[in-house]
């Protein structure tokens, strides 16, 4: 069973360049008669060596503080220097934030890999949940399809690292990523983009961005953000020659915040997205057994590959968030945020990543979940913070997937029906013992259940049938249900005002689950599950400092996972891959994090940030690396996704041009080391060079910027995976890897207007 790739792109490309002509042409009237000089704008037009030094304001303890004084290992972008890095995705931060990576896994493109202090998946099965939790205006993302695409119009990014299942709840083991959205400003204000890049090959990927808000009146605020991404193709198939990696992206995004009282607030935000393109670029290059690739191989350390199927990805999502929020009493806030997300995902993946039809790939997700919280912040007296909760959330979701060997001579189809259910309470307070010590304590409960129909590829060969459309016998049944408590205790301590201490235990737990992708033939040993929840018990100790021209930033921590979850990758001569989640081993994972900012004269600011980790098996359960026996050979494997060495260096310099304007350069030099991606480590990502250039040109008092860029000038090459491929296909030899390409160097230009 397949599905055929629709011909939307026309419509697609006029309605998304017709929704921002509209939103210019209806906000111009009403922009030309609001008082210019809103503090927005004028954050906005500041040097971009001031912006990097500003205040970020964070929400890691569910209340707004500086960045300075959260206890915790965070780090953060605020709007404005989220606009001088010229982000556009978190793929853009994967390689700069200390013992962090936001990879794409490629082989469904869009789906996220995230890693934090070594803790991380290697995986696009929709049913492994996340260990690092991406939050979106405060509403968790269920599924990690559908995560990493453009963004815009963001108010930050905050990089929360460790353990954080006392107020974000299940799934944030290795930690959370919130992202925020702008709201309407204080003042009317329109910004516009246009923005082109491209790589060597001559194809050109432009952006048109648009967003436009502010007072309607007294109590009502509106915005409005569009974003249109038409990607030619940075990539160039040997195949044929033709350009690759085609995609269109559109989103549309209107937010409304009604203050009816100087107490209350609602905010109603909605987005839909589509993103339209080609499939993953895959690479085959010699796998960890040595075998390489027929009938090509080429070098891992190149752009190199050729495949004979194009494939495709197609998103559409619906968005939506309901946030109240009312003050009460002189200092305490009762917040509730409700959201609704609805995901439909098909892929079609060329998996034999070969100019030859031997091997593809056919995978749909139909995901729709439901979430709500209810807390209540407040402080009482000058002695004690609370915050406490209740959290629901809900979701139901759909797979399938089909594989083709031999343009169709075996076939084999499956996937599942997947339904969660959780349901959670929390409660964390920090009080001053005395003016310079504070204690955090804090305990959430979350209980889940989990039920599961499962159709098994290895039973539907030459069958065919569609889990979405419903026409999939289901061989294996099931439901589950656990519960788990997550407590932190901690103590901070102010040296001075300029210096914080603090030190914290916390604990974190990782959902229990099936395995959609049930594809073994043994079905008895190897079956969909259930697997078990796993637990990490993290100590952190770190240090904060700030002063007049900078702040520094240190943090220790040790953490050590009980019942590791792991997808354990298997090569098959008739299915090709196997996939199988167990809980496999015990492991104790140590490191450290700095991250400085200087400014070094008034014009010139430094940045240096840096991570090690030291990541070891403590015991092992599961026959790793696949000899047969448990023993010291496992435990002395690298685990996946946990580089030893992370770090970058920045600088940002501001230059007058007399009384016409001011030219800002930038330059940012990051590293990360080599890391292993199979649990057996026979599959690698190689390690990441990534220097990033910037210049932004601003006249005084003009509305416009230009800005000139250069991404991953060292042309670094990074693969989502680094799937390994059998020797052989039935017949047929095959060997090398499915290793999925993302893009190398790209120059671009970017034009802002503000009104």
């Amino acid at each position: 069973m397949s599905i055929q790739k629709s011909d939307t792109s026309s419509p697609r490309r006029i309605g998304a360049m017709t929704a921002l002509a509209v939103v210019l042409a209806i906000t111009a009237p009403i922009t030309s008669a609001q008082t210019e000089g809103d503090n927005d704008a004028e954050a906005e037009e500041s040097s971009e060596a001031s912006i990097l030094l500003d205040t970020v304001t964070v929400t890691a303890r569910k209340r707004d503080e500086r960045l300075q004084d959260v206890p915790l290992s965070v780090s953060a972008l605020g709007a404005a220097q989220l606009e001088a890095k010229k982000v556009r995705s978190l793929t853009d931060l994967t390689v700069g934030v200390p013992n962090v990576s936001f990879d794409d896994v490629g082989t469904v493109p869009g789906t996220a890999n995230f890693s934090i202090r070594g803790l991380g998946i290697n995986s696009s099965i929709p049913s492994i949940d996340p260990t690092v939790g991406t939050f979106v205006n405060g509403v968790f993302i269920g599924t990690n399809a559908g995560v990493v695409f453009d963004v815009f119009d963001l108010e930050s990014v905050q990089v929360l690292r460790g353990p954080q299942g006392t107020l974000f709840g299940r799934n944030v083991t290795g930690g959370a990523v919130l992202l925020n959205t702008k709201k309407p400003g204080s003042e009317w204000e329109t910004v516009g983009q246009l923005a082109i890049d491209g790589g060597e090959n001559g194809s050109l990927n432009s952006y048109l961005k648009a967003s436009t808000g502010g007072p309607v009146s007294e109590d009502l605020g509106f915005k409005i953000t569009a974003y249109y991404n038409d990607d030619q193709g940075w990539f160039t198939n040997s195949f044929d020659d033709s350009d690759f990696g085609a995609r269109e992206q559109f989103f549309l995004r209107p937010t409304v915040v009604w203050t009816p009282s100087d107490r209350s607030e609602v905010i109603l935000r909605y987005e839909y997205s589509s993103i339209d393109g080609d499939g993953p670029a895959a690479q085959s290059h010699t796998n960890g057994s040595g075998v390489p690739g027929s009938p090509v191989n080429f070098d891992r350390d190149s752009f190199d590959f050729s495949i004979d199927n194009k494939g495709f990805v197609e998103v559409e999502t619906h968005f939506a968030t309901a946030e109240f929020n009312l003050s009460v009493g002189e200092n305490g806030k009762i917040t509730n945020i409700l959201g609704y997300r609805d995901l439909e995902q098909d892929t079609l993946s060329d998996l034999d990543a070969q100019p030859a039809t031997l091997f593809d790939g056919t995978f749909q997700i139909r995901s729709e979940q439901i979430s709500n919280e209810l807390r209540y912040a407040g402080t009482f007296g000058d002695a004690l913070d609370i915050v406490a909760g209740i959290y629901y959330y809900q979701n139901d979701l759909k797979y399938y997937e089909g594989r083709s060997i031999f343009g169709g001579a075996l076939t084999q189809d499956g996937g599942g029906d997947y339904s969660v259910e959780s349901v959670g309470a929390f409660m964390s307070a920090d009080y001053a013992l005395t003016d310079k010590l504070e204690l955090t304590a804090g305990l959430r409960y979350t209980a889940e259940e989990k039920s599961v129909q499962v159709a098994t590829l290895s039973l539907n060969v030459n069958s065919p049938c569609n889990v979405v459309e419903g026409t999939c016998a289901f061989d294996f049944s099931d439901s589950e249900e656990w519960d788990s408590f997550s407590p932190k205790i901690g103590l901070n301590y102010i040296l001075n005002d300029n210096v914080r201490l603090y030190g914290h235990w916390t604990r974190g737990f990782r959902s229990g689950g099936y395995n959609l992708r049930n594809s073994a033939v043994d079905t008895v040993n190897f079956g969909p599950g259930p697997f078990d929840q796993e637990q990490v018990d993290s100590f952190e100790v770190g240090l904060k400092s700030e002063w007049d021209r900078g702040r520094f930033n240190v943090a220790l921590f040790q953490n050590s996972i009980q019942d590791l979850q792991r997808e354990i990758q298997l090569t098959d001569p008739v299915v090709g891959i196997v996939q199988l989640i167990r809980n496999t081993a015990d492991a104790d994972l140590t490191g450290a994090e700095f991250e400085a900012l200087f400014q070094v004269t008034d014009s010139l600011v430094f940045d240096l940030s840096l991570g090690l980790l030291d990541a070891q098996y403590s015991n092992v359960q599961f026959d790793l690396n696949g000899d047969g026996v448990v023993n010291a050979a496992d435990e002395a494997l690298d685990l996946p996704r946990a580089p030893e060495l992370t770090y970058s260096v920045g600088l940002v310099h501001d230059m007058e041009l007399g009384s016409w304007g001011e030219v800002s350069s930038r330059m940012n030099y990051a590293y990360r080391d080599e890391s292993a991606f199979t649990d057996n480590n026979l599959g690698f990502i190689l390690d990441q060079e990534i220097l990033d250039i910037g210049i932004d040109i601003r006249p005084h008092g003009a509305p416009w910027e230009l800005g000139f860029y250069g991404r991953n000038l060292l042309d670094s090459v990074l693969h989502g995976t680094d799937g390994q491929l059998p020797a052989t296909l039935g017949p047929a030899p095959l060997g090398g890897t499915f290793s999925p390409l993302t893009k190398g160097r790209v120059f671009g230009a970017q034009l802002t207007v503000r009104f």
